[in-house]
């Protein structure tokens, strides 16, 4: 065999190792995931919260419990996360709450939110449906959108 096959060969078997150890590391966290998930449903409580503000803003300078930035990794503290500060009853909260759901809450509107401890996972309108931001349409979506809309004309 010459060498420039035998390099290959080998270069072949570390990739496919790699993929393998990636695979299989993958599945492990997504199990590990969907396990705490399931934790924060079973602890899951609704309740109805007034938004004041909300904005992504470093963890460190989020104003949140000291039992939380103790628990977060060192090199996650610097990282920006979504914040919501709501009036909870007679007490005004910081809450942090899931990407997916930061951009539907409203600001300065009362909403029923399914939390566990400081951590909101889902938002439903108390008085009204919550707005749905259209989705942004990508650059050729709207080239496409417009050459269309000129040949039905």
């Amino acid at each position: 065999m010459k060498p420039g096959v035998i390099i290959l060969l080998i270069m072949w078997a570390v990739i496919r190792g790699a993929l393998m150890f990636l695979v299989i590391y993958g599945r492990k966290l997504q199990k590990k995931s969907e396990a705490s998930q399931a934790q924060m449903k079973i602890g899951a409580q609704t309740v109805s919260i007034l938004v004041i503000d909300k904005k992504r803003i470093k963890l460190k300078e989020a104003n949140l419990p000291k039992i939380v930035l103790d628990q977060t990794p060192r090199y996650l503290r610097g990282s920006k996360v979504p914040i919501v500060k709501a009036k909870i009853g007679p007490k005004i909260m910081t809450l942090m709450c899931d990407d997916k759901i930061f951009d539907i809450i409203p600001i300065k509107k009362e909403i029923k939110a399914v939390m566990n401890g400081i951590y909101i996972m889902d938002v439903k309108g108390l008085r009204a449906n919550l707005d749905v931001k259209p989705v942004k349409q990508k650059f050729f979506q709207r080239i496409k959108n417009k050459i269309s809309k000129n040949s039905n004309v």
